[in-house]
């Protein structure tokens, strides 16, 4: 199945889908960001994946920006848009057009921490899981219905755990689920349908 990847810094997830591309009956053919230096652009570049840089701040308006990404997306005409680390937050009417078939994977237990800094705000409120979410983009940031989640437990022994190491153990759940989430998608066993993510029939 044909594939878009967005990216916004090292794309990590994204050598974990390359990595697992064959076996997930994925074809890359394009990764975008909308930052120039970002890592994930030399890691495509080392896969043979054509890339493309959009910077946001060249744009007076989220629709502009919006509307370019598209352009470019369609390019490909892909069967599926992977948002791996896209630090973005996407208009309406972008979500509309790629409804069903756009994924994001975000660092927290949804609807738990939504948005940013979700590894500091996990330590500081206190919890005792901190986790991976991966979901269909709707209009709601963070808000689509939920695919799967793998979580870790934190470690709170004397604060042992902080925001960084938190976070490196949430990476390592982040790059077994997402592949594993895509292949359900490029086996046709994944749908979103009335705002519901369906998995083999199933509501999930």
């Amino acid at each position: 199945m044909d594939g878009v990847v967005l990216i916004s810094g090292n794309g990590s997830n994204l050598q974990s889908i390359i990595d697992h591309s064959t076996a997930i009956d994925l074809d890359i053919k394009a990764v975008i960001s909308n930052h120039s230096s970002a890592y994930g652009l030399k890691r495509a570049e080392r896969a043979n994946i054509s890339t493309h840089t959009l910077d946001h701040k060249q744009f007076s308006s989220r629709e502009e920006f919006d509307q370019a990404l598209s352009n470019i997306i369609n390019q490909y005409n892909p069967e599926i848009v992977i948002l791996a680390g896209f630090m973005r937050i996407l208009g309406a009417e972008f979500t509309h057009q790629y409804s069903g078939k756009m994924l994001n994977i975000h660092p927290s237990l949804l609807p738990k921490f939504q948005g940013l800094n979700t590894h500091q705000r996990v330590i500081e409120a206190k919890e005792s899981q901190h986790g991976v979410s991966i979901h269909f983009v709707t209009e709601q940031l963070d808000g689509g219905p939920i695919i799967a989640q793998a979580s870790v437990d934190i470690i709170d022994i004397i604060d042992t755990d902080t925001a960084e190491s938190l976070a490196k153990r949430v990476l390592l759940e982040e790059h077994k689920l997402f592949p594993k989430v895509i292949h359900w998608f490029t086996q046709g066993r994944l749908k979103l349908e009335k705002n519901h993510a369906i998995l083999d029939g199933k509501v999930l």
